[in-house]
């Protein structure tokens, strides 16, 4: 059998966690911080663990990070 690909986007904006949790940043921190509110700032520092109907999806992209 052939080896899977991994889908080149999903390994450069996901990482697996070691209980294999799907890691990722925030979203909304790109551009226009001007219009944001420094709430949304201060809770959009650092990364999330994303939820299990999302994380399935990227674990299809990535089938040789579980």
């Amino acid at each position: 059998m052939p080896k899977m690909k991994t889908k080149s986007s999903a390994k450069k904006r996901f990482k697996m966690t070691a209980s294999g949790k799907v890691k990722a940043a925030q979203a909304g921190k790109q551009h226009g911080m001007i219009k944001r509110t420094n709430k949304f700032l201060r809770d959009a520092r650092g990364t999330s663990t994303l939820s299990a109907p999302d994380a399935k999806i990227v674990k299809g992209y990535m089938p040789y990070d579980r």
